[in-house]
């Protein structure tokens, strides 16, 4: 089942705005997310997903 993309929330990692729908090329954003407010803080959402990989791979190494 494809998802109602027109009211998802997305965050556009070249000028820093949410945006309703696809407004924006693909590379140039990030999501989809379900409210304004978890797109709001997507980048917070990336370090911290990054972070617990990172962690997560050192862990594999040992």
């Amino acid at each position: 089942m494809a998802e109602d993309t027109e009211h998802q929330f997305w965050y556009n990692m070249r000028t820093g705005a949410v945006e309703q729908g696809l407004l924006s090329p693909s590379i140039d954003r990030v999501g989809p997310f379900s409210t304004f407010d978890e797109a709001t803080h997507a980048l917070d959402k990336l370090r911290s997903n990054s972070a617990k990989w990172a962690e997560d791979d050192a862990t594999d190494d040992r």
